[in-house]
């Protein structure tokens, strides 16, 4: 090769080199969006563990709040988002059932869940069959068999259709074969709650964390629990399963990266994600908040959603047939 060549060929390689050269991510900061309103389990998950993110990928971490329509507009932010691992989702259970619930009523998904790819729960507060300090019931079984026999004077509150506490109320139907009850949908789960301690409802499905200083005054009684084991704050409450019934649901909260991110960057946001949720910073802020920090890596949390979706789909559909 002559002098004139190499040069040619060497200055052709530099010009080039841009274009193959691929910055370290992150480089700059990253966005959660917040799919639900501010001082709900969402946010008061998500901002603490932006915290806790911050030293690990020495980048800024913030979180943007985009809430509307039940968490379906951050669900689409989130899906329509560059697929470059620096604008991530901060979704929950409601995330699950999008796409059914739009089947259900023949119109297109907005999302679906192949829109997203699952990198972590952050946390998951099992929901409780609650009723109120006005009601004679003890134990599910009395709650149940006075349902059998008249379930039309039994009224339930939820935080609106086809949410994270009207789902487990149809499950719950299913698995013990009790008549439909009369459902009281309204615009949260406070205003649920607040519908049950004022006994314009008689039961609910509401969390732990939702409910556990109205059980504590003595204004709610848990007669069981959706989750998989007995909650360390309410030891004494059994689990349905332990009751005989196969079902489980719980209010979590996942974080999301959109469909097409680049392998190498998952796995760079999963160690990462690791490490923040398991900081001493992420679980005692979590503890403060009087959550119990329930978190599964990237493979736990795509099994567990896949089960999760299972459960919603399943519940869905079953109160499309009723109100059908």
């Amino acid at each position: 090769m002559d002098r004139r060549s190499f040069v040619v060929g060497t200055t052709a390689l530099a010009a080039a080199g841009p274009v193959f050269a691929q910055e370290a991510f992150p480089s700059h900061a990253i966005t959660i969006i917040n799919a639900f309103p501010p001082a709900g389990v969402n946010d008061i998950v998500t901002r603490p563990f932006a915290l806790a993110l911050e030293p690990v990928v020495k980048q800024p971490v913030v979180v943007e709040t985009k809430a509307g329509a039940g968490g379906q507009v951050g669900a689409q932010v989130g899906a329509s988002a560059k697929p470059d691992g620096y604008t991530l989702l901060s979704h929950n259970n409601g995330i699950s059932g999008y796409e059914e619930v739009d089947k259900l009523f023949g119109r297109q998904p907005k999302t679906t869940r192949t829109d997203f790819i699952p990198l972590a729960r952050l946390i998951a507060d099992p929901v409780l069959v609650v009723v109120n300090d006005q009601q004679p019931y003890k134990t599910l079984k009395e709650f149940l068999d006075d349902a059998k026999k008249r379930p039309e004077a039994i009224v339930y509150s939820s935080g609106g259709l086809y949410g994270a506490t009207h789902l487990p109320v149809a499950l719950l139907e299913k698995a013990t074969g009790i008549p439909k009850l009369r459902h009281l949908p309204t615009n949260g789960g406070g205003p649920a709650i607040t519908a049950l301690l004022g006994n314009n409802a008689q039961m609910s499905t509401q969390t732990i964390t939702a409910t556990l200083q109205h059980i504590k005054a003595g204004k709610l009684r848990p007669l069981a629990s959706f989750g998989g084991k007995r909650s360390t704050s309410l030891p004494d409450v059994p689990t349905l399963k332990e009751l005989g019934y196969d079902v489980e649901y719980y209010l979590w909260v996942g974080i999301f990266a959109p469909k097409g991110t680049p392998a190498n960057v998952v796995s760079t946001l999963n160690g990462a994600i690791d490490k923040a949720a398991n900081s001493d910073l992420f679980k005692t802020a979590i503890a403060n908040a009087g959550l119990e920090p329930e978190y599964l890596n990237a493979a736990g949390f795509a099994k567990f959603w896949a089960d999760d979706a299972r459960r919603s789909d399943e519940a869905v559909k079953l109160i499309g047939r009723v109100q059908g």
